[in-house]
């Protein structure tokens, strides 16, 4: 029976993308905001495919600059089915097949870690997004853990590029439960979830053997309050970025 849901379910996974492929050559979207809200409907609809259930607390954003921590893939789909918003990818993301040309039809803003100039030109994106009205999300750990701590420690790059521009930075804190027919089979959030040193085939392979998921995105009340050590030196701001993200994981769980 497991095998089967996971081929059933590889099989509507993959009929999504290909009617989302379809749709989005022929709408053919010009503006960000245009691809943003395709996205936004194109991620709701997979999620709900998927069984995956999401829950929002807090105000959602829907300007700024968004900072996540980062678990799976699915954290895009999820902070994507919210509401329509504009992200920030690495340059890998581009050169896959049919998942870069959608990410890049769909408004997402490249950066190539490790090369002068790179955070300049996603800043330069992220502005784009910004003066068009949308929320530009990134994930500041620059890879997906495993859930062994709240977050990996943030990488200071676009946080002091953001900074630099004046623009408000929320948190957001996403975190996930599985069901208890899922739980009592042995799945677990680390290994079934959470990516961490799996290759990505042997993930998706697991993930697509759950019944169902719950998600919850928190999202912070107001901007973070960088102090002015902050300010000037980036990375005291990655620091205090990463203790705001956490401390909405700590205020969720005294709920």
């Amino acid at each position: 029976m497991d095998l089967l849901r996971k081929l059933y379910r590889a099989i509507k996974v993959i009929a999504h993308f290909s009617y989302g492929a379809v749709e989005l050559a022929i709408k053919q979207p010009k503006t960000r905001a245009t691809r943003a809200a395709w996205l936004s409907h194109f991620c709701a609809r997979l999620a709900r495919s998927m069984n995956i259930s999401l829950d929002v607390e807090g105000p959602v954003p829907m300007q700024n600059a968004v900072i996540s921590n980062h678990l799976t893939y699915v954290d895009i789909v999820l902070h994507a089915a919210a509401r329509p918003c504009v992200f920030v990818s690495k340059i890998e993301l581009r050169s896959t097949p049919l998942l870069g040309w959608m990410s890049l039809m769909s408004g997402t803003v490249y950066v190539a870690r490790g090369f002068g100039g790179s955070a300049a030109k996603a800043a330069e994106g992220m502005a784009k997004g910004l003066r068009d009205g949308l929320p530009v999300v990134f994930f500041p750990e620059g890879t997906t853990g495993v859930g062994d701590e709240p977050t990996l420690p943030f990488r200071s790059g676009l946080i002091a590029q953001t900074l630099e521009a004046d623009v408000p930075i929320i948190a957001a804190f996403i975190s996930y439960e599985l069901s208890p027919r899922d739980v009592a089979s042995g799945k677990t959030l680390r290994n079934d979830v959470h990516w961490g040193p799996q290759s990505l085939p042997a993930h998706i392979w697991n993930f697509l053997g759950l019944h169902e998921l719950k998600a919850t995105i928190r999202f912070a009340e107001s901007p973070i309050a960088f102090s002015k050590e902050a300010i000037e030196h980036r990375k005291i701001a990655a620091v205090e970025a990463q203790e705001a993200v956490v401390a909405l994981k700590e205020a969720s769980q005294l709920v």
